[in-house]
């Protein structure tokens, strides 16, 4: 398996270093999302102690009684704010819902943008108001540090450092916070249930705060899934549909899934929180000229980000 590349790399040598060391930060990310869509972050901006805490009312919040949990569930908001129950959203192409419940965070727009019309207020769990004040302040952090990932690509795609900066500023991201709840009576489930079954991500980049638990594989070149494992409170980075169609296929968003634990460990809950940095609706997805050619005509139709994401909402089960 020495073809899977995810290199764990250090952000504060791109946000701090010389040039010497940004350029390398550069290469090396573009390089891993051409070859695996996947790297490893230190120097986030996160710390142990928000980390933990994080997590502490992540399991506050799923521990909350099921009519409290359904009260946030909202059908008109497609699932992008509050709560989602389980068994409501299923992996495109699969008929069994993953075995899942999760909450979602949106963006906070501050600065008068006129873009705020366009976003679902976030809804405030009254009974957690940690939880609330603790999202938001991750939600913060991890858009700052895909900012400057983003950044980071640009310079490997030859483009301005800043092409993406105004096009993610008060952009759609969504910050979602996961509970895989025990599996009580594992023959009771359908023979292809699992946690999370294989699918791609839609936005433009995925920045993962490491599980409490392994499970996460994704699916190599060479058609064999492999173990992707964050060292301590590294993040996960990954690239989305997004970020794949602007580049003609020149990163790689790699297919994923989070498996079932061995039978023993069914009846225990695993945790995640991704963040999904998505732009504003109105970015323009058509492919970059620079990334199509003779060798690599162009494979995507043009259309915005908006339009795209109203399409995979509707795959997944989550708009009607």
């Amino acid at each position: 398996m020495s073809s899977v590349n995810i290199p764990r790399l250090d952000l504060d040598t791109y946000i701090n270093g010389n040039a010497e060391q940004r350029k390398r930060f550069s290469d090396e990310i573009g390089k891993a999302f051409n070859e695996t869509g996947f790297v490893t972050i230190t120097n986030h901006g996160l710390s142990k102690q928000l980390i933990d805490k994080l997590y502490e009312q992540v399991k506050a919040l799923f521990k909350l009684p099921e009519d409290v949990k359904l009260k946030y569930e909202k059908a008109e908001l497609a699932g992008q704010r509050g709560y989602t129950s389980k068994g409501k959203e299923t992996a495109k192409g699969f008929k069994v819902p993953d075995l899942k419940e999760f909450w979602q965070i949106g963006q906070t727009v501050t600065d008068g943008d006129p873009v705020k019309n366009e976003y679902p207020d976030n809804l405030v769990v009254t009974e957690l108001p940690e939880f609330n004040s603790t999202t938001r302040e991750v939600y913060q952090k991890l858009e700052a540090a895909g900012k400057e990932l983003l950044r980071a690509i640009a310079v490997y795609l030859n483009l301005p450092e800043t092409y993406f900066d105004d096009k993610v500023h008060n952009g759609n991201s969504i910050l979602r916070t996961l509970h895989y709840f025990p599996i009580t009576d594992p023959d009771a489930l359908p023979a292809d249930a699992v946690r999370a079954g294989a699918h791609e991500d839609i936005n433009l980049i995925t920045l993962l705060i490491g599980a409490s638990a392994d499970g996460l594989e994704l699916f190599t070149r060479e058609g064999e899934w492999f173990p992707v494992k964050a060292h301590g409170e590294d993040v996960v980075v990954n690239v989305g549909d997004m970020l794949q169609r602007l580049t003609n296929n020149k990163l790689k968003s790699t297919t994923h899934r989070v498996v079932n634990p061995p039978r023993e460990e069914m009846n225990k809950s695993r945790y995640s929180v991704p963040f999904f940095l998505h732009p504003k609706s109105g970015m323009d997805l058509t492919s970059l000229d620079s990334c199509v050619d003779a060798t690599h005509p162009k494979l995507y139709s043009d259309m915005t980000a908006g339009e795209y994401l109203d399409e995979r909402l509707r795959e997944i089960g989550l708009k009607k």
